[in-house]
């Protein structure tokens, strides 16, 4: 196969022979060879070129494809007791970015050392051949129809949330109606431009219509700064939240609702496992699923009394 894949890219007989240091009646058997076996004729020959027939067009991509497995394979055994090192490109939508994958690449890069990790964080789902990422981590309901290999890492939600000043001063908000009595702070292109929370609760999704915004903020981290200011409620992203929820700085309030609930995906070029790095990366995710950033917080009620 390999030998029929050279003359078809060399051109002839002679030339794949000289490329490959070998005989061209050697080149020649090899595939009369593989024609004997296959019972079909792959190439017409002329003193001057080969051409490929139809049988031998429809092979060559079989091939191709068989012989690029046969790479991944050798490659991966090659590399299997190899450490990984060289530079990993990856890229990660802002907020999960920072929450989540930083850690990971902190404690990815204690095990690997010898790997640099080049990381681009921007909210958008990169060109990643184009642009040469190992990897993108992305937020999305569903996987981008692209030709890439995909991973599932968890699924991400945001919750309503404030800080215990401003529900001692106001009170704590029981279920969607209730907020219309409460200061509501908007993320910017998130929340509808009618003014409305979408939460998804015990009695199925409900919408709510919320009194005229004070603030509106572009940022995540923005947002939550306004939070434990006291400055009212909002809706945030769980895993933005953890170390102000476990600290008690911002406590979640109508524990049984979340809103914005999606998919965390980590995506590959179609040939994903091609190094040692990449490999090693894909692995650590699967062992670090996103739910790992959310350990049992205290009760809702422990929270509020703190």
């Amino acid at each position: 196969m390999r030998v029929f894949l050279d003359v078809v890219e060399a051109g002839s007989f002679t030339a794949a022979a000289r490329n490959a240091q070998l005989s061209t009646a050697r080149t020649s058997r090899a595939v009369a060879k593989l024609e004997t076996q296959l019972r079909t004729r792959l190439l017409d020959r002329t003193t001057r070129r080969v051409a490929l027939t139809d049988a031998g067009e429809r092979y060559l991509q079989r091939c191709q494809q068989v012989l690029a497995c046969v790479e991944d394979a050798e490659a991966e055994a090659r590399d299997a007791c190899a450490p990984p090192k060289g530079k990993l490109r990856v890229h990660a939508m802002t907020s999960i970015g920072v929450s989540y994958i930083l850690p990971i690449i902190r404690d990815y890069q204690h095990r690997y050392p010898e790997v640099m990790v080049d990381l681009t964080l921007a909210p958008r789902i990169p060109d990643m051949m184009g642009e040469g990422y190992d990897v993108s981590i992305i937020l999305s309901d569903r996987v981008p129809e692209s030709g890439l290999g995909s991973q599932l890492l968890g699924r991400a939600f945001s919750v309503v949330c404030a800080s215990p000043a401003y529900l001692a001063k106001y009170g704590v908000p029981g279920t969607p109606a209730d907020l219309t009595n409460h200061i509501c702070l908007r993320m910017r292109a998130v929340e509808s431009p009618q003014g409305q929370w979408t939460l998804d609760g015990p009695r199925g999704v409900e919408t709510v219509a919320l009194p005229p915004a004070s603030l509106q903020v572009n940022h995540v981290g923005g947002m939550a700064a306004a939070v434990r200011e006291g400055m009212g409620l909002a809706i945030l992203p769980i895993y933005t939240l953890m170390d102000s929820l476990m600290s008690g700085d911002i406590v979640r309030v109508m524990p049984d609702y979340i809103s914005h609930s999606t998919n965390v995906y980590a995506l590959y070029p179609s040939r994903q496992h091609s190094d040692a790095k990449t490999r090693s990366w894909a692995n650590f995710l699967h062992d670090h699923p996103l739910e790992t950033l959310m350990p049992q917080l205290p009760s809702p009620s422990e929270l509020t009394a703190a």
